[in-house]
């Protein structure tokens, strides 16, 4: 791969100055995310003020040519952030912290006139395109999710920094529950590059088992899902840009999905959803109060490394799904990962029970990181259990969320498991009354007592056992670099 580099005399928003734009791939050649893209730098006349750079890659969403110049319309951070400016007046740069980005357009205009200006444009779209970005984007948006605010975030913070990237985009707002998953279960893949929820977690999961319920979901499930926190419990957008150490904010997870880079509490607290997240800790603080505590069970294949936890359990029944095949091909929708474990140990931790909460991500919500050792793509799901525990130090435990220690306490049992079943069980205070078991806060199993007015029946009975295993890298995300 050469290098290809180009000088020309401009005026950077108005500022005299020489520019020098640096390619790492030739233009035109789309490589699938390959390479950086090169460099943008410039030196305002006079040579006191330093070099300025934008990373076509890391700082910059398009350019576009008019007449004899060129927009390069970037998302940057604050000019005083430590490693590199990028204006020549005050204006934004590259750096760390906690600084958030901002977009901002840089007007070079080319002392050569209009050729060269469509000829530095040309060859900056060869560079962005050989980044292998998505063109053509499927957005989902919740306007019901979290304060309701789903519409008015696309409109205002989402939809700009596509359009600036040149991304096509179709949008559709959901209607109602489950709305998204037959959405996905029926959507002509081949339009789009990716599908991006514009919500808090719970439509990223009608998104995934939608696409799962298809009959070509091993195939459907290569196209790559982005998440935009616009809900209540916004936990896989929080981990991927904490993984990335990136600052947690929505014009941020935009970007990622532009670069290419590829319980109780939810459901009861419904009522106080226009809380916002903060309805998580305020109904939690109320459940406290009226502590309640559940019999059950829980079977597990222990990750290396917490074997010592539970007690053995000698015979343990084997779950199979059959499949019927035509022609080599499969006439099923996804039957979960085809992972045997009757020959594995498992251990059993027997209730009752206050919470058992099961995660793959690091961050249940923006500011509730309730799995602090969870790994991407390990292969595992952290399990973190609370059993007796006097009120007190629940709300302790409450307190210490944010930053993960609540898995310390003396109270909490926290595992790396492989595979897990769980037994649900009664209310120790009212045999009568079941729990809710809920994924990311849609509730699939109620037990008795607990259905509201008109509550639909959920997708699972409460009381057979219900088997949790880890798919490994079966779905694509977008995420931060």
């Amino acid at each position: 791969m050469g290098d290809h580099r180009a000088t020309a005399k401009v005026r950077v928003n108005g500022a005299p100055a020489e520019a020098t734009l640096f390619c790492t791939d030739p233009p035109g050649a789309a490589n699938g995310g390959g390479g950086d893209g090169g460099e943008l730098r410039w030196r305002c006349a006079g040579g006191a003020a330093a070099e300025r750079v934008l990373s076509l890659d890391a700082d910059v969403l398009g350019v576009e040519a008019r007449g004899k110049e060129v927009i390069v319309k970037a998302f940057v951070l604050p000019a005083d952030a430590a490693a590199r400016s990028v204006s020549c007046a005050a204006g934004a740069g590259k750096g760390g912290g906690g600084r958030r980005r901002r977009r901002r357009d840089y007007v070079f205009e080319m002392a050569a006139g209009e050729d060269a200006a469509a000829a530095w444009c040309d060859r900056m779209r060869g560079s962005l395109d050989s980044l292998g970005r998505p063109k053509r984007l499927f957005i989902l948006v919740n306007p019901f999710g979290g304060k309701k605010c789903g519409k008015k975030i696309y409109e205002a913070e989402i939809k700009p920094l596509f359009e600036a990237a040149g991304v096509n985009v179709t949008m559709q707002e959901t209607r109602y529950q489950g709305h998204a998953r037959e959405v996905a279960s029926s959507l002509d893949l081949a339009r789009y590059d990716g599908i991006v929820c514009v919500s808090g977690d719970g439509v990223l999961v009608e998104v995934v088992n939608g696409i799962l319920q298809r009959m070509d979901w091993e195939e459907a499930m290569k196209i790559p899902i982005g998440v935009v926190p616009a809900g209540t419990g916004n936990g896989m957008a929080k981990s991927l840009l904490h993984s990335a150490s990136k600052t947690y904010s929505v014009p941020n997870a935009v970007f990622a999905i532009i670069r290419g880079l590829v319980a109780d509490i939810d459901i009861e607290s419904e009522k106080y959803r226009w809380m916002g997240s903060a309805r998580f800790d305020f109904y939690a603080l109320v459940r406290i109060m009226n502590l309640r505590k559940y019999y059950g069970s829980i079977q597990y294949v222990p990750a290396p490394g917490y074997e010592a936890y539970g007690d053995v359990v000698k015979q343990v029944e084997n779950c199979t799904v059959e499949c019927q095949e035509q022609i080599g091909k499969s006439l099923c929708s996804y039957q979960g990962p085809s992972v045997e474990f009757q020959g594995s140990e498992w251990r059993s931790l027997d209730g009752p029970f206050v919470s058992i909460w099961i995660n793959n991500v690091q961050w249940a919500a923006e500011s509730i990181m309730a799995a602090p050792g969870a790994k991407f793509s390990d292969g595992y799901m952290d399990a973190v259990i609370v059993r007796d525990c006097p009120k007190a130090d629940l709300l302790a435990l409450l307190m210490k969320m944010g930053d993960g220690s609540h898995v310390k306490s003396p109270y909490v049992t926290y595992l790396k498991v492989r595979c897990l079943r769980l037994s649900p069980g009664q209310l120790v205070e009212n045999p009568k009354r079941g729990g809710i078991i809920d994924v990311d806060g849609e509730a699939i199993a109620r037990g008795e007592g607990t259905y509201g007015k008109n509550q639909k029946q959920d997708v699972m009975g409460y009381g057979p056992s219900i088997q949790m295993t880890v798919h490994r890298a079966l779905a694509t995300m977008y995420c931060p670099k």
